[in-house]
């Protein structure tokens, strides 16, 4: 491993971009966990719900 752990968190809309970009910059192992689309006009309970679903995700990203 090197540096600090870092994982991105998009849209579920954004995974085929995001796996696009971070393969242009060269971040092919780059780490990214997709939440439920939408979330722009979601309320904070939606949120938080939402956030619930993906936490594991983002610890097991995390934590590799």
């Amino acid at each position: 491993m090197q540096g600090t752990p870092a994982v991105a968190i998009a849209p579920s809309e954004f995974n085929s971009a995001a796996h696009s970009q971070s393969e242009a910059l060269g971040m092919r192992d780059a780490e990214c966990v997709f939440v439920q689309h939408p979330i722009q006009n979601a309320s904070n309970e939606e949120i938080r719900n939402k956030a619930d679903l993906i936490v594991d995700e983002i610890i097991r990203a995390l934590t590799k």
